[in-house]
């Protein structure tokens, strides 16, 4: 895809494609920590893939100063974006907050910027991970 056709798409379908690509970097991220259990598997990715730990991870990225003006914009475009349904897991605010970090990933890798792409998905994993350690898990 052209760079404008990626700028003109809307938020929520960035947010679909940015879904399928942060699944499949966790799931190979799982599976190299050798955790091969398609069980195992599932209950270790919902730690990293859940609305929940997205959205704390972009929280923090955002305190730290992580994305550009240009991402930032990406972002709010992603948070102010009105999905059709909500899960009944989780609440709007931090719904909308997962669907700003998707739209974020799924931006960049129909760019194909995957450098980038990959650093966002690398940095969350470290901002999930380090959460979990700190609640002894």
């Amino acid at each position: 895809m052209k760079e404008n056709d990626v700028k003109q798409l809307h938020s929520l379908t960035l947010a679909y494609i940015g879904d399928a690509v942060l699944e499949l970097r966790i799931r190979e991220y799982l599976l190299k920590k050798k955790a091969v259990r398609p069980h195992q598997l599932h209950m270790h990715s919902t730690a990293y893939v859940s609305a929940k730990a997205q959205a704390a991870a972009l929280y923090e990225l955002m305190e730290m100063g992580f994305f550009t003006d240009e991402e930032q914009a990406v972002l709010r475009r992603g948070r102010n974006a009105k999905p059709g349904t909500i899960p009944k897991n989780t609440d709007i605010n931090t719904y909308r907050h997962s669907t700003a970090l998707e739209a974020l990933i799924g931006y960049h890798y129909l760019l194909k910027d995957y450098e980038r792409t990959n650093l966002i998905i690398d940095a969350l994993i470290e901002v999930v991970e380090k959460r979990m350690n700190e609640r002894g898990k």
